[in-house]
């Protein structure tokens, strides 16, 4: 969890084991045991796969690092759907990569076709300034997959004034305060930012004692550590599923200098999220 309010780390707690009983755990493992245990870790390795390697002067990729200057990343559907109405459909990009990962929640797969409900995460360049890159990641990182995704998404990347903006949706429940959720105007936006970022925020900063996890508290914590400027705005809501309101409630972020450039034509942004939240609609009710 990050809150840079001062770290806390919670861990684990061994509380009720003794020495004698941990040892004679580890005693206890078969060979099978472990054999069992090398094939689950196997399968739940993270593998990221670039169609192509990214090169600076030419657009495609190379087996080095690429430069990034701009990595917008959208974590769940509701913020996913805001990226592909108000972004993607806005100017020419082209997909770039996707992650495959599996675990309890979710199986991703490499292919780009895709609907709302889908788990997936892939990566889009921008056709004119290859620099720039977003992702969509509608499905569940695990904890123990989480730096596995850190190391090999930021690992590909040069982070010489690499800028990131991270989105996603956590229940309005979950924010703290001295009054009712009852009472908040939920969708809201807050925002949590890196020491080295240095602009204005699109909205109030998320007070304390409120803090972040999963995914995006990773990346923000990520960033934070080797000093990459970056800021989560984060939507609390009262509705879980796909939601027009949530989704337009991360509209202020498109006035933001990492996606103000971005932005091109909104005309058809409406009738793209209308069709989203459409199709994920008669795909919940094909499958109740």
């Amino acid at each position: 969890m990050a809150t840079f309010f001062g770290e806390v780390v919670a861990a684990p707690s061994r509380a009720g084991v003794d020495d004698e009983e941990e040892l004679a755990g580890e005693r206890e493992e078969t060979p099978e045991d472990r054999e069992i245990r090398r094939e689950l870790e196997k399968k739940r390795e993270v593998h990221i796969l670039w169609f192509s390697k990214l090169s600076a002067s030419t657009g495609s990729f190379t087996d080095e690092q690429f430069p990034c200057s701009k990595f917008i990343l959208a974590i769940g559907h509701n913020s996913v759907a805001f990226l592909s109405s108000f972004v993607l459909n806005s100017g020419c990009w082209e997909a770039a990569g996707s992650v495959k990962l599996w675990n309890e929640w979710c199986r991703t797969s490499n292919t780009t076709s895709v609907l709302p409900t889908d788990a997936f995460c892939l990566f889009y360049k921008l056709i004119s300034d290859p620099t720039v890159l977003l992702c969509q990641c509608n499905c569940y990182v695990a904890e123990d997959q989480q730096f596995q995704w850190l190391e090999k998404v930021f690992g590909c990347m040069r982070e010489e004034d690499l800028q990131v903006t991270i989105l996603s949706t956590c229940p309005v429940t979950d924010y703290k305060t001295p009054e009712s959720t009852l009472t908040l105007p939920s969708p809201f936006l807050k925002a949590l930012k890196t020491k080295d970022f240095k602009e204005t925020t699109c909205c109030p900063l998320l007070e304390q004692p409120n803090i972040v996890q999963g995914l995006p508290a990773a990346v923000l914590s990520y960033c934070q550590v080797w000093q990459i400027p970056a800021v989560l705005y984060q939507c609390y809501t009262d509705v879980i599923s796909l939601d027009t309101v949530t989704i337009e409630a991360f509209k202020p972020v498109l006035s933001s200098k990492n996606l103000k450039s971005l932005v091109k034509d909104m005309s058809k942004s409406a009738e793209i999220l209308k069709k989203l939240v459409t199709t994920n609609e008669i795909h919940n009710n094909i499958y109740t």
